[in-house]
């Protein structure tokens, strides 16, 4: 639907695996996103959600603290006219619950705080990945890692300038793997 540019409203907030995956994958002319309410993802449900949107200029705010694998993989993946990223309001993370989430945003400039302290396998992996306008990556308050938590999350981040505290004293296997690869 290269056509659609708003987005109908997605009031659920029970939400079951796969549910809304790809559901505006490639619509390049979507610039408004519909409220998303739900505070307990199931798998997959959002992923490749907004996948290629790149006339998205806001992404929708985020209610989400309970998480499930996958849930946000590619949500916003190429989506090149959006700016900021909305808050992330959980704590707990799922294994590869943003993963990729906001790559290849060429845009992104602004990033939310990431105060989740609890660790899953890949949870922050390749998260911005070539956001190449990014000058600066939140804190990472987390010490206790997982495998892959933070592999390759800011690759590609030509423009990075500030880059946050690591403050880990017992590391697990590529945890930081790629982290500020290029």
């Amino acid at each position: 639907c290269t056509s659609l540019t708003t987005a109908p409203e997605l009031p659920a907030t029970t939400l079951a695996a796969k549910c809304y995956t790809s559901i505006f994958k490639g619509c390049t002319s979507l610039s408004t996103a519909p409220e998303l309410p739900a505070t307990i993802l199931a798998e997959s449900c959002y992923g490749f959600m907004f996948y290629e949107c790149k006339n998205l200029t806001t992404a929708p705010k985020l209610f989400a603290t309970t998480l499930a694998e996958s849930c946000c993989e590619y949500m916003f993946y190429d989506c090149k006219s959006l700016t900021t990223a909305p808050e992330l309001p959980a704590t707990t993370l799922a294994e590869s619950c943003y993963y990729s989430m906001f790559s290849n945003c060429t845009s992104l400039t602004t990033v939310p705080a990431l105060t989740a302290t609890t660790m899953a396998i890949s949870c922050y992996s390749r998260m911005f990945d070539n956001c190449t306008s990014l000058t600066a990556a939140p804190a990472l308050p987390a010490t206790m890692l997982a495998n892959g938590c933070y592999s390759g999350m800011f690759s590609y981040c030509t423009n990075l300038t500030i880059v946050p505290a690591l403050p880990a004293t017992e590391l697990v296997t590529d945890c930081y793997s790629s982290m500020f690869q290029g």
